[in-house]
């Protein structure tokens, strides 16, 4: 048992390792004042300066976090309502209908979804832009939400919407008294799912954007064709820093929403 245990463990450092060592690595070149990944021939600061420095990237990266914000707060908005469809849904195999073609988006490729998207907005004689990609972005994030929402649906005392009901509660107030809350953790997990699935997209907002406006991994993408540039490193290690923030941001909301809830209930049984 301790040897699997002992291999186990030794698997996932690997596993680890393979992952983040590509990230340190240009995260470590990115201080080289030698401008190139050849060698490292001094520390500096400079490839972040000219990154701060650049206004057009500024604004960009304004209009990519104002993007992902958008576009996951309506697809949570939307996600949520559709996952409670769903689950309300008595018959089984009408459920697992929609269910799969809730998935269809997840498990199709980007490639496939992207150049839909464009032939709809050409078809439609659409301007692509903000407003394409944006619609773009709610509809690949919506199935997002729908499966993190479902779980915590899953996991609703029936007993307790009852109760509601034969105290006199409609059914608006059982969704927001009593549903909403009790799977605010699923909610918020959607949405951050959704928002850094925004952030990090590149095929499909490759094939609708346009009119001037372009994302973060777009702009990277073009920079990149260019040549290698240190700057791209640098940028991508803040971007790596603030994923990592938003990641341990997500984790301790999770755990004070799982500790609030723990209070509650703890609470109701005294």
């Amino acid at each position: 048992m301790q040897k699997k245990i002992t291999g186990s463990k030794i698997y996932l450092v690997i596993v680890f390792i393979l992952l983040y060592l590509p990230i340190f690595y240009l995260i470590y070149y990115s201080f080289n004042a030698g401008g190139t990944m050849n060698e490292f021939t001094g520390f500096t600061f400079e490839h972040y300066q000219a990154v701060l420095a650049d206004k057009r990237l500024f604004q960009i990266v304004v209009q990519t976090l104002l993007l992902a914000l958008s576009s996951s707060l309506v697809a949570t908005l939307i996600g949520t309502f559709g996952a409670i469809l769903i689950y309300r849904v008595k018959s089984q195999e009408r459920k697992n209908s929609l269910l799969t073609l809730n998935n269809i988006l997840l498990v199709s490729p980007d490639v496939i979804i992207g150049s839909s998207f464009l032939l709809v907005f050409t078809f439609a004689g659409y301007q692509l832009g903000f407003i394409s990609v944006l619609l773009s972005h709610i509809a690949f994030s919506i199935p997002i939400v729908v499966l993190m929402v479902l779980p915590s649906l899953e996991e609703l005392n029936e007993t307790m919407l009852k109760a509601a009901q034969d105290l006199g509660a409609n059914s608006w107030q059982v969704l927001g008294r009593v549903i909403l809350p009790n799977i605010s953790p699923g909610i918020l997990a959607g949405f951050f799912m959704a928002f850094t699935y925004s952030l990090d997209d590149f095929a499909v907002t490759f094939f609708v954007t346009g009119n001037g406006f372009t994302t973060l991994s777009v702009e990277i993408y073009s920079r990149a064709r260019q040549g290698i540039s240190l700057e791209i490193n640098a940028l991508s290690s803040l971007l790596f820093l603030a994923a990592l923030l938003l990641v341990i941001g997500y984790y301790g909301i999770s755990q004070y929403n799982r500790r609030m809830h723990e209070g509650k209930r703890l609470g109701a049984d005294l």
